[in-house]
């Protein structure tokens, strides 16, 4: 028996709702930021890994926030803000995080950019810029409104709401620096689903377009990135790994961080500071003017974006002009400048090209023999001098096979996607490494001595993410400290940049107390454990702390379940209650390990079993010989258990150096990011309001000069909505200029209301003609459908009489509904509203052309009953080729062949279960079609090939 479509679609309801709680996907981003650039990746369904758009359709936006007359601007229109008024314009501010103010960073930075006004926050050992007596921004506020404009950029690609985010963050990020990151996100209102260094997300990138290549055994590649302010080498490792992961063992790619080395101030902005300085020392020794272009903020803006471009074109040229109008004092600048006077500049820059190379191979313990391939990574790689410096090194060819600009976005949206609940991709295990040990320090007293005991906590490239344990052998409340561990492998400045090395210290207190609660327990103490993990973004925290002991349990003190007493119980009654232990067991078994054996059992049935079995013990010698050797098996292997104990302390634990926002700050800076968003989605809005109006005013103008909006509309119609776009327009260009979004939005309504009927009638006036039209082919071809059909003498067997009036019928209502439409349009006046629609003619052919796909579906699928005497087959063999029409040629015009049909939605006298009723007698064909959910019709083809096998198999 075959289904009816009703049980179908019955069944698969049924099984929608039956469907475990499924989270469906929504969309995920990822951001990578940089000092100079910013790179926006989303995932969302039906739309796999895509660099999101900015507002001028470029896919990657400069990382620069400008304030200038009560205006908040990004990007591009923030660094031609910048050219203006730079003090105002803020870039290259992910160096400032996490820093306080005599950090060499900070320094360096405030010698590059001298017009800021850097001021120091002791409080939280942090630095702010102060625009005014009244304002002020820190870095985290200053990131955070960047960032929550790259989440406007991923939602209005993705076309929905988007607050999960992957974001990279440099390597070197020690974690005060981590941690301010993760603040950030949050006063852009994202939820960090992990921070992933940035030359991790470039070796997942690059793994997954290369997952081919990784097999079993390993190979390393190293990854050479040099971007605005920081150089980065990395050797990664490939190679399978099996997991075990819900019982199954898996095979799966893994990258592995083996070593890393980096620059944090070589990068493409020390080169263009340089170009800059020259410049600038070029255009003073010219003597255009008596003023220095180093002491105007503006001059030195513009010749920083003129060096800018000038190291950009020398990177493909051995030549430019750098050119500036109106430099200083309304004078020109112009001068020659060539590449190779560009690496005499920067030539001591270019010797440190290759330092980080050298330390990521000694981390890693590899030679360069062993690495397969050299991948360039960032902007500054395009230089053909860091080319030539690194191949001399690497003695071999450099690889260009990745994007150098979106490897990092693309690479962190698939750890994205992969993090996320509404999306499963292709596992790729990563394993990070710490960069900068870390370790565990505290006072031992030995002798009455007090020595400073050093314990390692995470060593130099310990993969993460990890948990570890430390256990201390105290008696009494102490404190340890967590520091980072011997940094001796690293230049100094680079020591110095990481900034304060301690990074917290935690008290533990009720040391004292927690041991006299446990001492008359008969205990065994095994020290207090501090629990530490380092998460997936390289945040190191302290989980707990608490204080363990073991306690020895024999067979009468331990909770044992009711099944296991119950055993015992029926054990003991089989081996006989009278027979005594073996004489070697009695220091073993104390008196009280019995107890259990005579305890009332839980469930009454279950001692009625027992005592039934107990009987019968006399008459079966051989069962309680059995019963017995387990039982004393039993016993010989029953030891005491061990219980443990923990007590948990409460800590406390004191972070050093740079300090989070917290408290009042955190709410002040969050109202203040709130607040700047809120005055741009305000803006936006306003601006969209007016843009709305003005162009409705000047479109309503333009068609009322045409024709058929003049005869569709009365004069007085026309003057109202004129005048109207009068006043309008007069209003905006006088007291309107100002209004609010709210204002606009209302006039646009009014305006909306007058032209409403109007644009209908012109739209119904413009469209009837072809709806007709297409109303009337599809009449003139259901009547010759219905005139063929009838003088075919086989039509009686698939077609019913009821089936062939309602057809007619419905062609009738048609052609009057029809001539109605035509009479109606004919006498009445275009200005007179309308009283057929287009829409009611689209719904009403809608009726003829259901019946009738319906009636061509089902001679499509009709096939003659088979008997004996075939007599049937040879009637329709005689008879279907006398008509002289194949069955495509008997499909009327204007109607779509099965191939298309759809069974109808609406049909007079016509269910589905009539429709598989009727076609169920030649179940053997293949193409008979049920409509299930999603499925098409079979094509014309496919029926005719079918019918043929059919008849030729009769």
């Amino acid at each position: 028996m075959r289904p009816t479509k009703m049980s179908v679609m019955l069944w698969f309801i049924f099984a929608i709702f039956a469907l475990p709680n499924i989270s469906y996907g929504v969309a995920v981003m990822s951001i990578d930021i940089g000092s100079e650039w910013m790179k926006v990746a989303i995932v969302s369904p039906g739309v796999p890994m895509e660099i999101a758009l900015n507002k001028e359709s470029k896919r990657k936006t400069p990382v620069t926030i400008s304030f200038r007359d009560g205006e908040r601007t990004f990007g591009e229109d923030a660094q031609t803000v910048a050219v203006r008024s730079p003090q105002n314009s803020f870039s290259y501010i992910l160096d400032l995080l996490g820093k306080p103010i005599d950090n060499p960073i900070v320094q360096l930075y405030k010698n590059r950019f001298p017009y800021y006004d850097i001021i120091s926050d002791d409080e939280r050992k942090t630095i702010a810029f102060k625009m005014n007596e009244n304002v002020t921004f820190t870095p985290e506020e200053l990131l955070a409104q960047i960032l929550h404009k790259a989440k406007e950029f991923a939602e209005n690609s993705a076309g929905q709401a988007i607050d999960e985010a992957v974001i990279t963050v440099p390597g070197f990020f020690n974690q005060a620096e981590r941690r301010a990151m993760m603040q950030v996100a949050e006063l852009a209102g994202l939820k960090v689903l992990q921070l992933i260094n940035d030359y991790s997300a470039v070796a997942l990138n690059y793994g997954i377009f290369h997952r081919k290549e990784i097999n079993d055994t390993s190979h390393y590649v190293m990854f050479f990135d040099m971007g605005a302010s920081s150089t980065v080498a990395t050797v990664v490792g490939y190679q399978n790994q099996k997991i075990k992961d819900k019982g199954f063992v898996e095979t799966h790619p893994q990258i592995s961080i083996l070593g890393v080395g980096y620059d944090r101030t070589l990068g493409g902005l020390e080169i263009q500071i340089r170009l800059q300085n020259y410049l600038a020392k070029e255009f003073d020794a010219l003597n255009k003017t008596p003023n220095s272009v180093f002491k105007n903020p503006r001059a030195m803006a513009k010749l920083f974006k003129e060096a800018g471009r000038v190291k950009n074109i020398l990177s493909a040229n051995a030549d430019h002009y750098a050119q500036i109008e109106g430099l200083l004092d309304e004078k020109d600048f112009r001068l020659q400048v060539t590449r190779e006077k560009l690496e005499e500049l920067c030539s001591d820059v270019f010797d440190r090209v290759v330092t980080p190379v050298k330390t990521a191979l000694e981390m890693s313990s590899l030679t360069m023999d062993i690495i397969s391939s050299v991948v360039l990574v960032g902007a500054g790689t395009r230089m053909p001098k860091v080319q030539e410096k690194l191949s001399d090194f690497v003695k071999t060819e450099l690889a260009k096979n990745i994007n150098t600009d979106e490897a990092a976005a693309l690479g962190a949206v698939y750890k994205a996607a992969d993090l996320s609940q509404g999306f499963k991709v292709k596992k790729f295990i990563t394993k990070d490494a710490v960069l900068f040990p870390i370790q565990i320090v505290f006072d031992k007293n030995t002798d009455g001595k007090i020595k400073q005991v050093k314990r390692t906590l995470f060593g130099r490239m310990n993969s993460y993410p990890q948990k570890k344990i430390i256990t201390f052998n105290k008696y009494a409340d102490f404190e340890f400290g967590v520091n980072y561990a011997e940094l001796d492998y690293l230049p100094a400045e680079e020591i110095t940049a990481i900034g304060n090395l301690n990074l917290s210290v935690v008290t533990v207190s009720g040391v004292d107390d927690a041991l006299a609660k446990h001492e008359k327990e008969g205990v065994e103490r095994k020290g207090i454990k501090a629990h530490f993990l380092m998460d997936e973004s390289g945040i190191l925290s302290l989980n707990n702390v608490e204080l363990v002991f073991e306690k020895s349990s024999t067979a009468a003190d331990e909770e044992e379940g009711t099944f296991s007493k119950l055993g015992l119980t029926i054990s003991k009654l089989f081996a006989g209650s009278e027979e005594k232990a073996p004489a070697g067991k009695a220091e073993e078994q104390p008196k009280d390990e019995a107890k259990p054996v005579h305890e009332e059992p839980d469930y009454p049935g279950l001692q009625k079993e027992v005592d039934e079995k107990t009987k019968k013990r006399n008459d079966s010698k051989s069962t309680e010989e059995k019963i017995q050797q387990k039982t004393e098996k039993a016993d010989k292997e029953k030891k005491p258990s061990v219980i443990t104990i923990k007590e948990h302390f409460d800590v406390k634990e004191i972070k050093m150096g740079s300090q989070i926002l917290s408290g009042d700050k955190l709410k002040e800076s969050r109202e203040k990011v709130e607040a700047l968003n809120f005055h741009d989605l305000e803006r936006s809005r306003r601006e969209s309001a007016l843009n709305n109006l003005e162009s409705f005013v000047i479109d309503a103008q333009q068609k009322l000069q045409f024709d058929e909006f003049i005869a569709a509309s009365k004069p007085e119609e026309i003057e109202n909505i004129l005048k109207a776009c009068a006043e309008i327009s007069e209003w905006l260009y006088e007291d309107g200029f100002d209004a609010t979004a709210d204002t606009y939005e209302a006039k646009l309504l009014e305006l909306q209301k007058l032209t409403t009927s109007l644009y209908e009638r012109v739209f119904e006036h413009r469209e009837r003609p072809e709806a007709l039209k297409t109303m009337l082919s599809k009449i003139n071809a259901s009547k010759t459908f219905i005139t063929n059909m009838r003088n075919i003498s086989t039509a009686s067997d698939f077609f019913t009489p009821v089936e062939f009036e309602t057809l007619e019928k419905i062609i009738n209502e048609t052609q009057d509904y029809y001539d109605s439409v035509v009479k109606a349009a004919e006498e009445t006046p275009l200005y007179e509203p309308v009283k057929y629609k287009v829409q009611d003619i689209a719904s009403k052919m809608d009726i003829l052309v259901r019946e009738v796909k319906y009636l061509m579906n089902k001679e499509m699928i009709w096939r003659p009953k088979q008997n004996a005497t075939g007599s049937q087959a040879d009637k329709s063999e005689k008879e279907m080729p006398s008509t002289g029409k194949s069955p495509e040629a008997e499909s009327p015009a204007g109607f779509k062949t099965s191939s298309e049909a759809d069974t109808p939605k609406e049909s007079t006298d016509h269910s589905t279960d009539s429709i598989e009723e009727q076609s169920s007698e030649s179940t053997e064909t293949t193409e008979r079609v049920l409509e299930l959910p999603g499925s098409s019709e079979p094509s014309r083809a496919n029926s005719e090939t079918s019918e043929k096998d059919a008849h030729h198999e009769l």
